[in-house]
């Protein structure tokens, strides 16, 4: 009765009827992936990736998924069915290839998505840096221009990771070059950002300029390692950014190791550890092609024609490129990669993040980023994002301020304009709107800690980041519908604002749990109704507040020194916020590793702390308690200390220490909190607010890398 899935499309998460009388759409979904220009909203068109998978959720039969394994250009109908019960029909068509159809049985979204996991692979564990604030734009015009900017970051006191360079970058838009007159220093420059915690993004995309004095068009056209026009006798001649181009054929694993192998530092000249690399164009995208990509007769280098592996082209070019960024780390290196790519099919959360394209500045863009990244999820692309202002046109300071808000809780968080568009650096809006941009940035970065726990458990399970209401709560039907409000692993519930003028949004409930808003720390009003699954609230939210709620049962962890950029906040100290649940109990974890190698995975240095904590109070002071249990990792011994040589100090105990504990929900003030570690007992520093209901616990100077207990007393 309800079915998901079919990313990308501009549309509602829930997909709508396509077929029968009274059907929502008058054409099926397709899945072809295309460069589209100033796309439109609720509509059935192709964009820029494609994942067949489709999933099932009733309250009656659970979850359960169709995989449907086929590159090739792809319509699928829905049809309702059966009458009253009004059950929803499938039907699929393709252009070409072979019906190879997986069966996903479900029956939950648990097990659903361990089971797609195993079929197309998990989301990599991004490197922190890459869960802060990117800063893009159609171009940043020169190194003072790239300075200037950094430099205003630094001046406002605006957290951000990354500084990103679109195409104008390069020498006459030759990939792997740099303009020698506007970018003469580009790994001084590189160097410089990053002795402040940044790094920085060049484009890099599949056209590749057909120039004989180009060094990357001159070896692969003798080594022959481009796409053939449909004698197979000649280069592909298509016409793209620098003109007369050509694409290289990724769906070859020669082409693809030798693509990667154009990362090392030796090749790319300019480049430093702290490049990383957008992939856009890839769909493909051929300027004077049939819907702006290539023909379907064109030949790749075995002799098969572009129908049969179009949906594939933007997957294999992200996995070459992050290949490539794996393959340059020097033999004192161990780095990970991040590449964030436009096309996409199945399995592209293995190689990088994925953005939503050329969005444009309205309301209406805002309103449907997160249908569209939901969507995304439900395929199990986690590192996704839509740019924060909008690509096309001109933001005003509101709209500004409620994506900036938006996307500092979306996985992927970057800012992004086009070279036409006004500046809209966040201090381009006024001192009054800078500050709001920069409580939504600052907000991202404290809950940095949660994110990376959230990805790392996606990494593990399969389970997508950013999650549709029904995934958390699959048998409450009210939710499957539901896409203007989400949540962030099972813990965070987020409500975009999505319209101007805007100052109360209704949020819907699920009272199973109960819900503390994180600015407030004031729990939410229950249900009227004991036997109603959904509670509908109207809840403040004006200018300065995007309504977000943690849920009873939880222990998030944040940072909440404001600092340049997640590099700046490795040590720095957590604070955890406890929410307890209708029982007076929470657990959480907090993932920790050292941020930005493969050592978690290669050398087993990783912990995890779980957390939890039991409120049990009575007329004989009964004794109620918070406890960490660390799990830790192969390569680290039960003290926390590295057993293998390593210059990194961010797993020592002391380098993870908690500074602060808040506890939301707290029924009365406690007589004493003592602290116990390897038996000795310590009396911490407390304050409870009895209308809030908030205890907090100050300065426990424990580490989030031991053991330890704290007995809360009562009366």
């Amino acid at each position: 009765q309800h079915l998901f899935g079919l990313p990308e499309h501009a549309s509602s998460l829930q997909l709508l009827t396509t077929h029968g009388d009274g059907s929502h759409y008058r054409d099926p979904y397709r899945l072809y992936n295309l460069d589209v220009f100033e796309y439109e909203l609720d509509e059935t068109m192709a964009l820029y990736g494609e994942v067949p998978l489709v999933v099932s959720q009733s309250e009656e039969f659970g979850t359960a998924g169709v995989f449907w394994f086929n590159p090739t250009e792809t319509f699928v109908d829905v049809e309702e069915v059966n009458g009253d019960k009004k059950e929803l029909r499938t039907h699929w068509m393709s252009e070409s290839g072979v019906i190879d159809i997986f069966l996903l049985p479900g029956s939950n979204p648990q097990s659903l998505y361990q089971q797609y996991a195993h079929l197309t692979g998990r989301v990599a564990l991004p490197p922190m840096f890459s869960l802060g604030f990117h800063q893009c734009r159609w171009n940043y015009k020169d190194e003072r221009d790239v300075y200037n900017v950094h430099g205003k970051f630094e001046e406002y006191d605006y957290p951000y990771d990354v500084l990103w360079l679109d195409i104008e970058h390069t020498d006459g838009k030759r990939y792997f070059t740099w303009d020698n007159k506007l970018f003469p220093n580009p790994v001084e420059m590189q160097d410089k950002l990053a002795s402040q915690g940044r790094r920085m993004v060049t484009i890099v995309d599949p056209h590749i300029k057909r120039d004989n004095n180009y060094y990357i068009h001159k070896q692969a056209t003798s080594e022959g390692l481009y796409i053939k026009d449909n004698t197979g006798k000649k280069d592909f001649d298509g016409w793209c950014w620098p003109g007369s181009s050509s694409y290289l054929d990724f769906t070859s694993e020669r082409v693809r190791s030798w693509w990667a192998n154009q990362f090392s530092y030796k090749k790319y000249k300019g480049s430093t550890p702290n490049l990383y690399t957008w992939n856009d164009m890839n769909e493909p995208s051929v300027f004077n092609g049939p819907e702006v990509s290539m023909q379907k007769d064109l030949l790749n280098l075995d002799g098969i024609e572009h129908r049969e592996w179009h949906n594939l082209y933007g997957l294999l070019f992200q996995r070459a490129t992050s290949e490539g960024l794996v393959q340059r780390n020097l033999p004192d290196q161990n780095d990970r990669p991040f590449v964030l790519s436009r096309s996409f099919f199945a399995s592209s959360q293995k190689y990088g993040a994925i953005w939503t394209g050329d969005n444009e500045s309205k309301w209406s863009h805002l309103a449907i980023a997160a249908p569209m990244l939901l969507s995304m999820n439900v395929a199990a692309l986690s590192f996704v994002g839509a740019d924060v202002g909008g690509f096309f046109g001109n933001t005003d300071a509101e709209l500004m301020t409620r994506w900036m808000q938006a996307g500092a809780y979306q996985p992927f968080f970057r800012g992004h304009a086009h070279h036409d568009a006004k500046r809209r650096e966040p201090w381009m809006f006024g001192e009054e709107t800078l500050e709001r941009l920069r409580k939504a940035a600052m907000a991202r970065y404290a809950l940095t800690p949660f994110w990376y726990t959230v990805f790392h458990e996606a990494s593990v399970t399969g389970m997508p980041v950013m999650r549709a209401m029904w995934m958390q709560y699959p048998q409450i039907s009210q939710l499957y519908s539901t896409d203007d409000q989400y949540l962030i692993g099972s813990d965070l519930l987020v409500k975009p604002v999505t319209a101007a003028g805007v100052t109360q949004s209704n949020v819907l409930f699920p009272t199973s749990d109960n819900w503390y808003d994180v600015d407030t720390m004031k729990q939410m009003s229950s249900s009227p109704s004991d036997a109603a699954k959904v509670t509908s609230l109207s809840v403040k939210s004006g200018i300065d507040k995007i309504p977000v709620y943690q849920r009873g049962g939880s222990i998030i962890s944040r940072k909440l020194r404001l600092r340049r950029s997640t590099r700046m906040m490795t040590h720095d100290p957590y604070t955890l916020y406890i929410a307890l649940d209708k029982k007076l109990c929470a657990s959480g974890s907090l993932y920790m590793d050292d941020e930005h190698t493969f050592d978690h995975e290669r050398q087993g240095m990783h912990a995890t702390a779980n957390f939890d904590m039991k409120v049990d109070y009575d007329d004989d002071g009964s004794i109620s308690f918070i406890r960490n249990v660390v799990e830790f990792g192969l390569g680290l011994t039960s003290e926390g200390s590295s057993i293998v040589a390593s210059v990194d100090k961010s797993m020592e105990p002391s380098s993870r220490m908690i500074e602060r504990i808040v506890v939301m929900g707290t029924p009365l003030s406690p007589s004493a909190v003592v602290m116990d570690i390897n038996g000795k007992e310590t009396s911490l520093e407390f304050e409870f607010g009895s209308s809030s209901n908030v205890l907090i616990i100050r300065k426990p100077n424990l580490s989030a890398l031991e053991n330890w207990n704290i007995s809360i007393y009562f009366g």
